[in-house]
């Protein structure tokens, strides 16, 4: 009794957190949840309940699965860009290159512009034009002799959405770089110092002494971008709005939500979530039985 009367204070402050939380957080996932579960079509209509029936429609929607291979190739290009650009330029920051601060101003820069402002300019850089009518890269390309670079970006079927990527490669990999530079500037001189003066070379210095230690930085920079990869939605409608050939998950969302179709609406954002879910959870527990030991 004592013990609780002595949190009662703190737990007076948190109440109407946890409240807001519960009901608008975990209150509309499960709302959410609860209207996927039925064959709704909009606010006010009346509906029956068709158990796990939009689960198994939607997984075998080719449309759908466009979207989701659409994401697939999204996120391993914006993965693996921002996580090699990311390194580069950590590894020309950490070795003490002069105008250190300017630079790193520089790489993290885009990361303070928005998604819709830079997919402004960047539908512009990207446009599909070729030949006299060529803007953006494909004119720069014609301007220098390059015509033969020229292609239509992310209005390709095929790797259009690698193309796509570009732009979010382009706004993370700062970020990525200062988490990457905040693991090598952790690493104490003593340990560089050891490799040096037991023979090992710089290669061997990174390679055995310096990168392992980065694993953990990596594995936050994957799971942080990789969750945001599943959630895209800004970048590609101002980039080339909800048309199919970029058409991820997210978009699909907002075209069944404009056509009023809510079950079909609440079962993508249910399996997002449990997309999400499954990048997230398995890292927090991690982090959480990492920091117990």
């Amino acid at each position: 009794m004592n013990s609780l009367r002595r949190h009662l204070p703190s737990l007076a402050m948190l109440a109407p957190t946890i409240l807001l939380v519960g009901v608008f957080v975990y209150g509309l996932i499960g709302w959410n949840f609860q209207i996927s579960l039925t064959d709704r079509a909009s606010l006010s209509s009346e509906y029956s309940y068709v158990g796990f029936d939009n689960y198994g429609d939607l997984l075998t929607d080719p449309r759908f699965l466009h979207s989701v291979r659409n994401l697939a190739i999204f996120t391993v290009v914006f993965i693996g860009g921002t996580m090699l650009m990311g390194l580069v330029w950590a590894l020309l920051l950490e070795r003490g290159i002069s105008g250190e601060g300017v630079f790193r101003t520089i790489y993290l820069f885009p990361m303070a512009v928005s998604f819709v402002a830079s997919g402004v300019v960047w539908r512009w850089l990207l446009n599909s034009a070729q030949g006299d009518n060529a803007g953006g890269l494909n004119q720069l390309f014609e301007m220098v002799g390059l015509g033969g670079l020229q292609n239509p970006w992310w209005s390709h079927p095929t790797w259009g959405m690698a193309a796509m990527a570009i732009p979010a490669v382009w706004q993370l990999s700062g970020y990525v770089m200062a988490l990457f530079l905040a693991g090598f500037r952790g690493i104490s001189i003593d340990q560089r110092e050891a490799a040096r003066i037991d023979g090992a070379s710089e290669f061997q210095l990174y390679r055995h002494v310096l990168f392992p230690q980065l694993s953990p930085v990596a594995l936050s920079a994957i799971i942080i971008v990789g969750h945001m990869s599943l959630k895209v939605f800004d970048l590609i409608m101002a980039i080339s709005g909800a048309v199919y050939v970029t058409e991820v998950p997210a978009t699909f969302l907002w075209d069944k939500l404009l056509g009023n179709e809510f079950a079909v609406v609440a079962t993508t954002a249910a399996l997002m979530l449990v997309a999400v879910a499954v990048v997230i959870i398995p890292y927090l527990v991690v982090t959480v039985r990492q920091e117990d030991e």
